[in-house]
């Protein structure tokens, strides 16, 4: 038996040297995972920490095992036949036995409880593997913890993939209380005193703090490198020079491995463990922006290889983890830390290639937006609208790449032309501006059916915004082009432009005039975005001018088409047009139909036509006396009308019926009481209001929240709680929140933290106490 000392259990785990921070919820999964699996592999990328997460899990557990906890390290170990007798020479030093390694183990651990971590297994993983099965069948009291780039792949193995520490979202401003609570910025921190004795958080550093965390993907290993550069640079200093990380990120402990002794190094090391296809693969996915799908990387990236040798290749570099494969529903999707990015743009892959990739990124991504507009009134709508939602930031380097290359635009225009209707539906309206500028000023005044549409699109995003003098002159030159070209069909798209830009105005005879002859032309040409659209136009006009009826069978016409062609987003637009119509007229069966609406648009997530039904519904809340509720909401959609980029009802008609509900809502509740509501509903997201003004969540305990006593979390971490109890992972929240995952990680990490508690199954039973508790 080995021996203890002083009654402490043997083995050989080194003393921890520095503080060991955050990692909360990994520490906790990985000793429930060691509890029920007898081999638990921790698998990362490089640098990531599952060194150290072993050793803290190790550490934690050693009153588990009676008769030790003992530490290989395999990093300096090349040839596989040594493996077993590196490890019994580690647990059984003083064993003279001249049996073969493994029987000599086997023999020394049949009757012990004994825990064996394992680091650093991905050069010598099948002798593990093997190593590991053998054991683990005859010794029934062990248990293995091992670290590997790869799993081992073995019976009964249960892996943790160790993901990078969380950081703050880029386009966030953190103060330095929020940013400390991040574990990257806590480890750069924790690491910068020690560089630097004094060194702080202050309102000085926290921007370039953040965004080196950001800029080093949460990676410790380059984090830790970072932070020890503070002897000579200061934090914009280090900010400024992260565009050369490798060569910045030098000069790690004496004591690390020669492979963590630099970002390259340890990169390096990944890039010796693939085979040649693999590193291929690395080099030309690094194209991609943001993530991909295995559709657009065997697209893209097969070349001269047949495109069935990429799945495989792609299933190896997530095993390595160089990808990490994350859900997006249904849908399997690859993304690779923007270090491994860079390290394979600049060592994988010859500068010849660059330009070949970007083409056919170009070519997959115009064909992916091509296919889209032609379906996007029919059965896969909200599969493509998904999709496109998924493939936003490959899609504006594509649009990039159009911008810098004159050839190519006219591929730029059809791309922009063919996102016009995802922008409008996801509330997207200063980005569609944006490119479809780009693309009309890179496109030149050639008179093309693209560019009349380009500027029919601008012009109506222009409209939404409220900027009608743009929106005019975008119309006018639509119209001349469209002239110019004597096509009927542009001629009737100018005009369904010009009709809502007549509505805008206020001018609501003029629009239904507009509408009325531009439907007849899209009906004898089968255009069914256009007719729905057109047909929804009429829909509010009529009913604001007074004709119910007309208002309903113009809904009825939309409706027909939505269902027969198997379309859902406009489904949502049909109850909100019909609803802002009839509110005051016949405000108990507008108010069901926005409430309805806004079902449908939240599922489609159509903020745009989310927010005109929150809007509405306040309105109907103030005639109807509930000045409080009406006060929450306008303050609510404050935010909503912000988050699409648009100042709030454009349209001189409705604009009224806003004026009147404020001023209706302030004179009801008093001035301090109505501008409290309204501030109170604007600190709300999007999801939050929605959920109010669907009575998901009441008022009281809206204002219970608010004052703080349910609950220390804040909004948004309670929500996040509210999902985590839901039994979704981080992945899940992110898309339902539409937040990145590491925000999402973020805030749980802060949830665990301000409630003491280890796991998401705690959280889980304190959103339910906290629902009872809240009960009447």
């Amino acid at each position: 038996m080995p021996p203890t000392i002083r009654g402490k259990v043997a083995g050989n785990l080194p003393l921890e040297l520095n503080s060991f921070v955050g990692r909360r919820n990994e520490t906790a999964e990985s000793r429930r995972l060691l509890a029920s699996s007898r081999l638990v592999t921790l698998t990362g990328i490089g640098g990531v920490g599952k060194t150290r997460l072993a050793l803290r899990v190790a550490a934690d557990s050693r009153r588990d095992f009676e008769d030790g906890v003992w530490l290989v390290e395999l990093g300096d170990l090349h040839d596989p036949d040594l493996v077993a007798g590196m490890v019994a020479a580690t647990i059984a030093p003083r064993n003279t036995s001249s049996e073969p390694p493994l029987v000599m183990l086997a023999d020394h651990l049949r009757d012990r409880r004994l825990l064996l971590v394992i680091d650093n297994c991905e050069h010598l993983v099948d002798a593990v593997a093997s190593l590991a099965m053998d054991l683990l069948q005859r010794c029934p009291g062990l248990r293995i913890l091992a670290t590997s780039r790869e799993a081992l792949a073995v019976g009964g193995e249960a892996v943790l993939r160790v993901p990078s520490l969380a950081v703050p979202d880029p386009g966030e401003a953190p103060s330095p209380q929020e940013l400390a609570r991040y574990d990257a910025a806590a480890l750069f921190l924790e690491r910068a005193a020690v560089a630097v004795p004094g060194f702080a958080l202050s309102e000085d550093n926290r921007v370039a703090v953040a965004q080196i965390c950001h800029r080093l993907d949460g990676l410790p290993l380059a984090i830790e490198l970072a932070a020890v550069r503070l002897r000579t640079l200061s934090t914009e200093q280090i900010l400024d020079r992260l565009s050369d990380r490798y060569q910045l990120l030098t000069g790690g402990r004496r004591g690390a491995p020669s492979r963590q002794q630099t970002l390259r190094l340890s990169i390096d090391w990944s890039r010796e463990l693939c085979t040649e296809a693999e590193r291929v693969l690395w080099g030309r996915l690094t194209i991609f922006s943001g993530g991909f799908e295995l559709d657009a990387a065997e697209g893209i990236c097969a070349g001269d290889r047949p495109v069935d040798e990429v799945l495989d290749a792609l299933a190896s570099l997530v095993d390595k983890s160089i990808l990490i494969c994350e859900r997006a529903g249904a849908v399997a999707r690859y993304r690779m830390l923007e270090t491994l990015r860079e390290y394979g743009r600049e060592e994988l892959l010859a500068p010849d290639e660059i330009a070949v990739l970007r083409r056919r990124h170009l070519i997959w991504h115009r064909d992916l937006v091509s296919t889209t507009r032609f379906e996007w009134i029919g059965p896969r709508q909200v599969e493509l609208m998904a999709r496109l939602g998924r493939e936003q930031t490959n899609l504006r380097e594509a649009l990039h790449f159009c911008m810098s290359e004159p050839d190519e635009a006219d591929t730029g225009l059809q791309i922009a032309v063919a996102l016009f209707p995802f922008w409008l539906s996801r509330g997207l309206l200063r980005e569609g501006r944006y490119w479809l500028a780009c693309a009309l000023d890179l496109h030149g005044d050639e008179p093309t059916v693209d560019r009349v549409k380009a500027l029919c699109a601008n012009s109506l995003l222009a409209g939404y915004q409220g900027d009608i003098a743009s929106a005019t002159a975008l119309a006018a030159a639509g119209h001349d082009l469209a002239e110019h070209l004597d096509d009927d069909r542009l001629r009737a798209a100018v005009l369904h432009a010009s009709a809502y830009l007549a509505a805008f105005a206020g001018d609501l005879p003029g629009a239904v005039a507009g509408w009325v002859n531009a439907l007849s032309a899209f009906q004898d040409q089968g255009n069914n975005l256009r007719q729905i659209s057109t047909l929804l136009g009429l829909t509010l006009a009529s009913g604001l001018l007074g004709d119910a009826a007309g208002a309903v069978g113009y809904q009825e016409e939309a409706l027909a088409i939505s269902e027969r062609t198997g379309e859902f987003v406009y489904r949502a637009y049909a109850a909100c047009a019909l609803g802002l119509a009839l509110w005051e007229a016949d405000p108990p069966r507008a108010a069901g139909l926005l409430e309805q609406g806004l079902r449908l648009s939240r599922s489609a997530d159509d903020m745009l036509a989310a927010a005109m039904c929150v809007e509405t519904l306040a309105w109907i809340a103030s005639a109807e006396n509930r000045a409080r509720r009406a006060a929450l909401l306008l303050g609510a959609v404050e935010t909503m009308w912000a988050a699409v980029g648009s100042p709030g009802v454009v349209a001189r008609t409705l604009q009224v019926y806003h004026t009147e509900c404020e001023l209706q809502t302030r004179r009801a509740l008093g001035d301090r009481a109505f501008e409290g509501a309204v501030r109170e509903g604007a600190r709300w997201s999007p999801e939050e209001a929605i959920a109010f003004a669907l009575d998901e969540l009441s008022e009281a305990e809206d204002e219970r929240q608010s004052s703080g006593s349910l609950s220390p979390l804040t909004q948004r971490e309670r929500q996040v709680a509210e999902l985590v109890a839901q039994g979704l992972t981080n992945k899940a929240i992110a898309a339902q929140l539409l937040i990145s995952q590491r925000t999402v990680q973020g805030h749980v990490e802060q949830i665990l933290a301000k409630l003491g508690f280890a796991s998401r199954i705690q959280v889980a039973a304190w959103m339910v106490e906290q629902g009872s508790n809240s009960r009447p």
